[in-house]
């Protein structure tokens, strides 16, 4: 595929994550190689604009205009990056220029709120080079020569020279008075130049290649000669005219395909919200709900189109899952509030929410057995060598166990501390709440302080309680029972007294089996939306590289 024929196809590719961004510099990165117009042959060569340029610069020069340059390295072949058309020229910046300076290190005192405006860093932008105003500092206008040295005038090109290099600026026509700090270069084209070309070329990915190469002293910054030594890929005046044309031409092509995208993400967005809101917000008869929620789940994969979609799903499941309204109800289960009085525990009947008649509300300290694990103190630990959980090791729904660290415990500590299948382990701090269940899936571990483990009674399935524990922290009820200012903790006070609604046994390992499946689902689905970006941006890079195949900058 040709540039040519990319460009035909511009619409098709922009689906691509993040191509709208790449297209835009591959746009800047094949006018930068000539390969974005036709060459004219009647052209004036970039050679004889140089001549003139050099002719103007030498009357400025002996007429105390401008000031003497130091003379620059000559360029040798290994310095052109690339191969360039017949008629274009390499230069380097400070040729084309009449003045490249920065401003004043010592601009507080020049601070006034109705003076002249004064740019910094924050008044620049990596994009593109239209000057962001939303915060503006004013000065003073400084008086002698540095005033007349630091005074921006239209047409100047700001270049930030510290910390964030190659930000850039254009001083547009009708600007008013202005001036810069330290941080930022002023260049100053000369008169032929001072067109938009120049700043094109900066926000390209080869200008931005130059910027980013490893920079001197301790602060990340650009000295002034190496402002003026910036390689510069010339071409003729008129072919730099055509240049821009297309160059506006395409970005508004691309203006259009952005907001085309968006729109399309927003009416998925709005499609998402409405399912959302039709699950979290039950229609008042119950069979109507449950047509609108199989109707939702049946169509997942047409309704979901971004990783963000499917985390609000996964939300939305959970939240059906803990007020009753996932799987339907069977009479014939015996009623929690049943299994509580017979295992001699008080049942709750008023909570967060309301749940089915046949469930009740329960706090964990009445229906299970709670602890915290074992201080680690090496001087003081005394016995054997085990594994053991801290809390990096344990994720929602999951354990990480591929960095277990081990402790030593005493025999008679062993079964005080081991961890057995059905356990659920909740982290006490870290993200406060984060929990699974221990599966056993490796024998002889145990757990350290900064975790609880949850033994629940048998009526209890314990991954419905981490079910329920999830939804309370998606929709910040969790957070309310955490203690600290800066760290959060979840204590065990806090967490036996944490109530959770408790359906009949039955019915939670109904719901169970029915969040497993949707979330295989979910698991599916975002798989497949991983896969498609993976595919996308592999046939974007395909096909950007095989219309540019010289090109030493990836886009």
């Amino acid at each position: 595929m040709n540039v040519q024929q990319l460009l035909q196809h511009f619409e098709r590719i922009s689906e691509a994550p993040d191509a709208i961004l790449r297209l835009r510099r591959f746009i800047l990165d094949l006018a930068v190689r000539g390969k974005l117009v036709e060459q004219d042959p009647s052209d004036e060569p970039a050679s004889e604009l140089l001549k003139r340029i050099a002719a103007e610069k030498a009357r400025m020069v002996k007429a105390g205009e401008i000031k003497r340059e130091k003379p620059f390295p000559q360029l040798s072949e290994s310095d052109k990056a690339f191969d360039v058309p017949s008629g274009w020229e390499w230069v380097r910046l400070g040729a084309l220029t009449m003045l490249v300076t920065s401003g004043s290190r010592d601009w507080a005192k020049y601070y006034s709120k109705d003076g002249a405006i004064f740019i910094r860093m924050g008044n620049l932008s990596k994009d593109h080079y239209r000057l962001r105003l939303d915060h503006i500092q004013r000065v003073k206008a400084p008086s002698g020569g540095e005033g007349t040295r630091t005074r921006l005038e239209p047409g100047d090109i700001l270049i930030s020279i510290t910390g964030d290099v190659g930000m850039l600026g254009l001083i547009p026509e009708g600007f008013g008075e202005a001036y810069i700090n330290q941080h930022t270069a002023m260049v100053r084209p000369m008169v032929e130049m001072q067109g938009r070309y120049l700043p094109e070329l900066f926000r390209s990915q080869f200008a931005q290649a130059q910027f980013n190469e490893p920079q001197r002293g301790i602060k990340n910054s650009f000295r002034l000669t190496d402002v003026a030594q910036l390689l510069v890929p010339l071409p003729p005046l008129a072919e730099q005219h055509r240049i821009v044309a297309r160059v506006d031409e395409l970005m508004s092509l691309c203006d259009q395909l952005e907001a085309a995208k968006s729109e399309r993400e927003q009416c998925r967005d709005s499609l998402v919200a409405a399912s959302l809101q039709g699950l979290s917000q039950p229609a008042e008869e119950e069979e109507t709900f449950r047509k609108h929620a199989h109707f939702t789940f049946n169509n997942l994969p047409r309704i979901t189109t971004r990783a963000a979609h499917i985390k609000q799903f996964r939300q939305s499941i959970l939240n059906l899952a803990v007020r009753g309204k996932l799987v339907p109800q069977d009479p014939s289960d015996e009623p929690a509030a049943e299994l509580l009085k017979r295992n001699n525990a008080q049942p709750i009947l008023v909570g967060k929410f309301p749940i089915p008649l046949n469930w009740v509300w329960a706090n964990v300290g009445a229906v299970a057995d709670t602890r915290l694990g074992k201080m680690l103190d090496k001087a003081k630990n005394k016995g054997v060598s085990h594994p053991y959980l801290r809390n990096l090791n344990v994720r929602w729904f999951d354990f990480d166990l591929s960095d277990l660290l081990e402790m030593r415990f005493e025999e008679c500590e062993l079964r005080e501390f081991e961890l057995r299948s059905g356990d659920v382990l909740i982290c006490e701090g870290g993200e406060p709440g984060r929990a699974a269940v221990w599966d056993e899936r490796m024998k002889g571990v145990y757990f350290q302080k900064a975790i609880h483990r949850v033994r629940f009674k048998p009526y209890v399935d314990p991954n419905f309680f981490v079910y329920a524990l999830r939804a309370s922290s998606d929709d910040g009820r969790l957070a309310e029972q955490f203690t600290g200012t800066g760290i959060k903790h979840f204590t065990g006070v806090a967490l036996k007294a944490y109530l959770f609604p408790l359906p009949p046994t039955a019915e939670q390992h109904r719901i169970v089996a029915k969040v497993d499946e949707l979330m295989a689902i979910c698991d599916q689905l975002e798989a497949q939306i991983t896969e498609t970006d993976q595919y996308s941006r592999r046939f974007l890079e395909a096909v950007l590289n095989e219309a540019l195949p010289s090109a030493s900058v990836r886009v």
